[in-house]
């Protein structure tokens, strides 16, 4: 990063970062001195606004400002941990007091350890993932005002609003341990939501919208959130209820980048070496058809997945997670993949941009396109609960949706179920569309499952 730009960064802290880098080492010195043969440690602080308003008037104004350090201390395989949010000197030699203590009375585990040193990394790119929002109270009022304004002048039928919000946050950190790894940066995220309610009485309906982004000036504009927010809320107007049938489900972009959440869920080292995922023993196995890959690339420049190192200081390379259909990578921290008998992913923390793709897409796949090719089937634009059973694959979640005739949105349908077992459902993705959309981490189009169970009425 350049001195300037690491300079003005700094300036949003209370710490710089070679503050923080020289805390980091006066703590790996305590923990040495204290009889540590290794330990770990990371500090970091930040800072945000929030604000929300509710049929334009102000309901919440929060304004955050947080620091905080944890330390992990090794004595031979047994570990401690402890964390603090005091900086001083005093405190930070007494929470390394605690750590050692809890290891000197933890059992001895064989797995337990630091990364191997040649696995960090020791000249991190700079990914650009701090673009501090230096918006005022007033303005981000004003913009959460826009956006809900432009909700209910869509339509009269626009009625009642649970609110509009806007977040800035930017923090850094730092993290190293006793074996050579010390490394840091600064990061923000930025979110603009709107969630307008639609009709009256029984018959209300909901939903909402949002904009999300490192850079405030690569989200979405206001009106253009809130104009969105409240076409979705109306169009789930009169909705049905309908009974029990087997047919394609289409599941929204937003929705389908779930399913990829549920992919990294269960091929996670914790879930593997425990034996509790479906996907047990997969790697190198087909997993999805032939059609279908993801992949892992840690290094987008602003990306809100991005990290040059894991939480372990673990250099990131970018792969392929699934290629062709064959799962051809885990996602596993030092610890998990010492369980596994394997090599770390660079994934502690967990998984980083992600993308899932079909090499059939064409062009006209986009959204309306995905639905001529479903034909007939539910187009799902909600979920609700937490209905899937990792152990075994069995999936039913609560659903809101759309019926679909002849490639044609026909009604909106609420109250009900859709269920199957996701490794069948998997293997039975027959697209995904070119309706690409970014949500957290995780990249995809609205992917259609040839077939699952609806349960209604």
């Amino acid at each position: 990063m350049p001195a300037e730009e690491d300079a003005m960064n700094d300036s949003m802290f209370t710490h710089t970062q070679d503050q923080l880098k020289q805390l980091a080492r006066d703590v790996l010195a305590f923990a040495k001195e204290k009889g540590g043969t290794d330990a770990a440690v990371e500090f970091s602080e930040g800072g945000g606004l929030s604000v929300s308003v509710r049929k334009g008037k102000i309901e919440t104004i929060e304004q955050n400002k947080d620091k905080g350090m944890g330390v992990t201390v090794y004595i031979g395989q047994r570990r401690g941990n402890a964390s603090t949010s005091d900086f001083s000197a005093a405190a930070l030699r007494a929470t390394v007091d605690a750590a050692y203590n809890i290891a000197r009375f933890t059992a001895e585990d064989d797995c337990a350890g630091l990364a191997d040193p040649d696995l960090y990394e020791h000249q991190p790119r700079d990914l650009r993932l701090c673009y501090p929002w230096h918006v005022t109270t007033e303005e981000a009022v004003i913009l959460a005002q826009r956006a809900e304004a432009a909700a209910f002048d869509v339509d009269p039928r626009v009625t009642n609003s649970e609110g509009a919000s806007v977040h800035a946050q930017q923090s850094h950190f730092v993290s190293a341990n006793s074996r050579g790894f010390i490394g840091g940066y600064p990061f923000s995220r930025h979110t603009l939501s709107v969630a307008p309610i639609a009709g009256k009485g029984a018959r209300m309906q909901r939903d909402y919208w949002y904009t999300s982004a490192r850079d405030a000036a690569k989200m979405a504009k206001p009106e253009a959130v809130g104009r969105y927010a409240a076409e979705r809320a109306l169009a789930r107007l009169n909705a049905r209820q309908m009974g029990t049938v087997t047919c394609p489900v289409l599941f929204e972009a937003p929705l389908a980048a779930g399913l990829l959440g549920a992919l990294v869920q269960a091929t996670s080292g914790g879930a593997l070496y425990r034996k509790s995922s479906f996907l047990n023993d997969s790697l190198d196995t087909t997993i999805f058809p032939s059609h279908v890959s993801v992949v892992e690339d840690p290094h987008v420049i602003g990306g809100v997945g991005s990290a040059p190192f894991d939480e372990e200081g673990v250099r990131t390379v970018r792969r392929d997670v699934v290629r062709d259909g064959v799962l051809k990578g885990y996602f596993l921290s030092s610890y998990s993949a010492r369980k596994l008998g394997m090599q770390t992913t660079g994934n502690a923390g967990g998984s980083h941009n992600l993308e899932m793709k079909s090499s059939q897409t064409k062009l006209a796949d986009d959204f309306a396109g995905m639905l001529r090719k479903m034909d007939r089937g539910l187009l799902v634009t909600e979920l609700m609960g937490e209905g899937t059973n990792y152990v075994t694959g069995d999936y039913s979640r609560g659903a809101s949706g759309f019926w679909v005739e002849n490639g044609v949105i026909q009604y909106p349908v609420e109250e009900i179920t859709i269920a199957g077992n996701m490794k069948e459902m998997f293997q039975a993705i027959v697209g995904i569309g070119c309706d690409v959309l970014t949500r957290g981490n995780k990249t995809t189009g609205s992917i259609l499952i040839e077939k699952m169970v609806v349960g209604g009425s």
